[in-house]
Parts: C-alpha cells; sequence; structure tokens
C-alpha cells in the first residue's frame, strides 16, 4: 500500500519535513517514490505540487493524518 507522509529532514531541533510517497513498510526516512512538496514546523510554511498530489490520490494513495490535515488546510481535500 502506497502512502502520501512526511519525511523528517534538517538540523537537531530545527526539524522540516518532505511530503513525499512511499510504501507504508518503508522507515520514515528512506527512499521515497516522489517528492511533493515541504513542510517548516518553525515558520508553518508549506509548498506542494498540488497537481500530483491530485494525480497520486486519484490513484489511491491514502494520506497520513497528519498530512490530511495539512491537504485540509491547503483546500486540496474537503471534509
Amino acid at each position: 500500500m502506497l502512502k502520501l507522509r512526511l519525511k523528517k529532514f534538517g538540523r537537531k531541533r530545527q526539524p522540516s519535513y518532505r511530503l513525499v510517497v512511499m510504501t507504508a513498510s518503508t522507515r520514515r526516512d528512506g527512499r521515497a517514490i516522489e517528492e511533493l512538496g515541504y513542510y517548516s514546523t518553525i515558520t508553518k510554511e508549506f509548498n506542494i505540487k498540488t497537481e500530483r498530489i491530485n494525480h497520486w490520490l486519484k490513484n489511491g494513495v491514502q494520506p497520513t493524518e497528519t498530512v490530511s490535515n495539512l491537504l485540509k488546510k491547503a483546500k486540496i481535500i474537503c471534509d
């Protein structure tokens, strides 16, 4: 099963996350199939590729709860 989830990167105490498509069994910082954007927890800034996210969602990729909240905030998916 493919998941749309966050992958951690950045320095210690300054986390940033990349929005990626991965298999559910892959570890958090493992190899991603495709990178679709990023999210900074410190500045609350996020940048995403809407067309590619819609493509993956139409093909059955399941977003995690946190990613789902970000996509609702960006008005990509509705509640």
